[in-house]
């Protein structure tokens, strides 16, 4: 295991690291290693989640349950990110929904409108657990007739219950190609997390570390950041049984206090 010591902000993913399921979560881990950054002087930590079907309050409701102890302020949501993305390009705008109740929550309470016509300013994506057809085929058209898309991430996994299942990805991709128009995506691994997470906490990329279970948004969002990260085995990684380019690997996130 790395020499963590130094690093002044952690930044831990929360399916797969955290907790594991959504309909009956499970703990994965995190009670002794935040409660250590607590402890300590001059570190911080931040959750940083593609979560897009539930709101704020609602991963913390969950993690408190856990005994994780975690504030409103230290998570970071591809939903509530992707509701002040949409609120800052279009004020006051109209948005067509693919997703669930908790990212239509975030949407609203930055003023947003949600139609179920066939125009709006734009179209979301998010995870949708009762897609249909039908609504894939409209997202689409609304797509054509003038609206811009905005996904909440690219991920094509995520750990559900015990399994991996499919996430937002392959959702936005067959909308992309319906409408012949790029997304815009807000969470892991793009930029736009990371980045609001340093800014938060004052920190550049080399004093920071992300904790995660993808490859593809945990790990390779990080390295483009210049930010060292971690691999544990309890998410998507190990049911993959794929190579990583994490600087470390642990089998859950509560192994890397030792190393703080």
């Amino acid at each position: 295991m790395i020499d963590l010591s130094r690093k002044k902000l952690f930044l831990f993913d929360l399916d797969g690291v955290l907790t594991a399921g959504k309909e009956k979560p499970v703990k994965l881990g995190g009670t002794k290693v935040i409660n250590k950054i607590r402890a300590s002087r001059g570190k911080r930590f931040f959750v940083l989640t593609n979560d897009s079907t539930d709101t704020v309050e609602t991963v913390l409701e969950r993690l408190l349950r856990f005994d994780i102890p975690v504030r409103y302020e230290e998570i970071l949501t591809s939903a509530k990110l992707t509701a002040q993305y949409v609120a800052k390009k279009h004020p006051k705008g109209t948005y067509f929904l693919v997703g669930e109740r908790g990212l239509e929550e975030e949407l609203n309470r930055e003023g947003l409108r949600r139609t179920r016509g066939r125009k709006a300013d734009v179209v979301v994506v998010g995870l949708d657990r009762w897609l249909t057809y039908s609504k894939l085929d409209k997202a689409g058209e609304v797509a054509r007739n003038g609206a811009s898309i905005v996904a909440c991430h690219y991920a094509r996994l995520y750990m559900f219950k015990d399994r991996v299942a499919m996430a937002v990805g392959p959702i936005v991709k067959a909308i992309e190609y319906s409408s012949g128009k790029k997304a815009v995506a807000i969470g892991k691994p793009s930029r736009l997390m990371f980045e609001l997470a340093l800014e938060k906490a004052g920190c550049g990329p080399e004093d920071a570390v992300m904790i995660g279970d993808q490859e593809e948004t945990d790990i390779v969002g990080a390295k483009r950041m210049g930010i060292t990260s971690v691999m544990v085995k309890t998410g998507v990684y190990s049911r993959e049984e794929s190579r990583t380019k994490a600087d470390a690997v642990v089998e859950t996130v509560d192994d890397i206090a030792e190393s703080m």
